[in-house]
């Protein structure tokens, strides 16, 4: 027990004058408890309408009901939509990080290791992908297949998933070589076996910080797709839908589009500086 502290202490070590990137993992550990209770913790339901309670700013209360942090246009509280929305935000990212990551780093051992003809197709389809700016092919899938959550982690793990292809690609080029490696095919162990258990394992670390920074991106994505009117349909909350309906009411009723900006710009803040900081505790070269 700590041993295993002992070898994480360092990464929650930062250079005097920095902000401790300890207070990053508590902003993310906190959002994501929030997505997971959001039920318990929501105050109200985020959807339940109050007309006479419309646009009413933070504090004001309404036949009985608190609006900590406003109301919409709707008389919706923006507390509790804001609470959901964390739910959609995150479970968006978290599945189609997973999705593409897995996709992405089998497609790339395998170029990487059996090569031939696997390689070049592979990797001339990830060149075609990479090509192509992710969030107009986001968006021009979502367009064909509709909106929706299903289709929205769909669209982003099919964009998304040439990167871990590529760095996967690459860190199995390195370690294929390895004397334990040819040693294990030359004992007679399958493809399978070698890619699992003797090169998978020496490269989690790189892919470990491309999901990270990925995860961030996938947010920002969701909230995009969203904000368009192509993800998570209404009436479900969702930030980057309440930052749409926000942009309408900037004038008479800033904290519709102010309080769900906020909460994606510290989201997506804390998980790069997290993948920073990964990326150099990972990196010996970089302490």
């Amino acid at each position: 027990m700590r041993s295993a502290i002992g070898k994480i202490r360092p990464f929650f070590q930062t250079r005097s004058g920095s902000v401790p990137v300890a207070v990053f993992v508590a902003i993310v550990a906190a959002l994501v408890v929030v997505a997971i209770f959001a039920p318990l913790i929501a105050p109200y339901s985020p959807n339940s309408q109050n007309l006479l309670g419309r646009l009413k700013p933070p504090g004001t209360v309404a036949r009985g009901v608190t609006y900590w942090l406003g109301s919409d246009e709707l008389g919706r509280d923006l507390l509790s939509r804001l609470i959901h929305g964390a739910r959609i935000s995150l479970s968006a990212a978290f599945l189609s990080v997973m999705l593409s990551g897995c996709v992405g780093v089998l497609l790339g051992m395998l170029a990487g290791y059996v090569r031939g003809w696997i390689e070049i197709v592979i990797m001339r389809v990830v060149d075609i992908f990479l090509s192509i700016p992710a969030i107009l092919l986001a968006i021009i899938t979502v367009a064909v297949l509709g909106p929706g959550f299903i289709n929205v982690v769909l669209v982003l793990a099919l964009t998304r998933w040439p990167r871990y292809a590529r760095v996967a690609y690459g860190q199995t080029l390195s370690v294929a070589g390895m004397p334990y490696v040819r040693l294990a095919h030359a004992m007679g162990a399958g493809r399978g076996r070698i890619l699992s258990l003797h090169i998978l394992p020496n490269i989690v670390a790189p892919l470990s910080v491309v999901a990270t920074l990925e995860f961030g991106l996938m947010v920002l994505f969701e909230a995009g797709l969203s904000f368009l009117g192509l993800g998570v349909q209404p009436p479900a909350s969702s930030w980057g839908a309440m930052l749409s309906v926000g942009r309408n009411y900037v004038s008479t009723a800033w904290w519709i589009a102010t309080f769900p900006g906020l909460a994606l710009f510290l989201l997506v803040l804390s998980v790069n500086l997290i993948g920073d900081r990964l990326s150099e505790f990972l990196n010996p070269k970089s302490r």
